[in-house]
């Protein structure tokens, strides 16, 4: 596991209590005693050099959960280690650098015959959203027309920016729409409009309206509220010519209390897709272990997102003009 922060703690926990058939090894964070704080917990040893984890002949396998900026030297490293690599979204900062990390891939999958590289999509693995895409793909909504979608959070990570929210959170629609609807992404608008006054987001217009155009000609609409404040909250709903489809957020309980009924919404994104993160890890872990090509998202999957992400990102900056997504 390289990378201890809030998701890499997760995974590692996941890969060493609650996913069959894998063994966490090693633990590997810059910050040494956050890396030995979960790794003592898990069992497994800490490093502080995410190469050392990676060139280590008793690893079969490694999870990148490290900052993005990291997420292309170290799956170079895998590449060139021969190893099976999943790496959390985005794949790379940059389109160039995905491109980069698909051309060396393709190289290795010459050599060895097999892909080694997956990307962290994990709402490919959400029970909601895998139902949706099953009733579209079924024909049950007839053919659709729209696609709306919300993603809300209770706070900006510090440093924000228009771009990063953009290339580490929009990124998630930016896979997930093309994926339920099987249509590639032609061209986006980023739109923006009055933003929220919450210190934490400043120098960040918050929240942002974005247009998403498929090659099927269903337009999205994409609301991203980073500081909502409220709770986290992801909603998508399809509208077709016979019906509509729409994911109903899980609760665990609701309650009437003082007058009022209501649900809580979870403080951050681990509660809502505990199920897919496992579901994701669980499906990687049975691939290698069967030697079957992984169920997760590509890394040609990875570069499109950041494709598309670059164009919102040159939208940004033109005014809101819809942008061509480049090949």
């Amino acid at each position: 596991m390289v990378g201890a922060g809030i998701m890499g703690a997760d995974h590692a926990e996941n890969l060493a209590r609650n996913v069959g058939g894998s063994t966490l090894a090693c633990v590997a964070d810059i910050d040494a005693e956050r890396a030995k704080a979960v790794a003592s917990e898990l069992g497994a040893r800490a490093v502080t050099d995410p190469l050392e984890l990676i060139e280590d002949d008793g690893i079969d396998a490694v999870v990148i959960a490290s900052h993005d900026t990291t997420h292309p030297e170290l799956v170079q490293a895998c590449l060139a280690a021969s190893k099976p690599v999943l790496c959390e979204k985005p794949l790379a900062t940059t389109a160039d650098e995905a491109r980069r990390l698909v051309e060396a891939e393709r190289a290795v999958v010459d050599q060895l015959g097999r892909s080694l590289i997956s990307v962290g999509f994990m709402r490919r693995f959400d029970p909601g959203h895998v139902e949706l895409r099953r009733s579209l793909a079924a024909g049950e909504l007839g053919r659709p027309l729209l696609l709306h979608g919300i993603s809300r959070n209770v706070s900006a990570a510090p440093g924000a920016t228009n771009e990063s929210a953009i290339t580490n959170s929009a990124i998630h629609e930016l896979d997930s729409f093309p994926w339920l609807l099987d249509s590639p992404i032609e061209e986006v608008s980023w739109v923006p409009g009055i933003p929220t006054s919450s210190e934490a987001a400043a120098g960040l217009q918050d929240p942002a309206f974005m247009m998403i155009r498929l090659r099927s000609g269903v337009l999205a609409t994409l609301e991203l509220f980073l500081n909502a404040g409220h709770g986290y909250s992801t909603q998508c709903e399809v509208v077709g010519e016979r019906g509509t489809g729409r994911l109903v957020e899980p609760a665990g309980a609701s309650y009437s209390l003082d007058r009022k009924n209501y649900v809580s919404f979870p403080a951050d994104w681990r509660p809502r897709f505990a199920a897919a993160y496992r579901r994701q890890l669980q499906a990687w872990i049975r691939s290698l272990q069967e030697g079957t090509l992984s169920p997760m998202a590509s890394a040609e999957d990875g570069l499109r997102a950041s494709l598309a992400a670059e164009a919102m990102v040159r939208s940004m900056h033109n005014g809101g003009a819809f942008t061509q997504v480049a090949a």
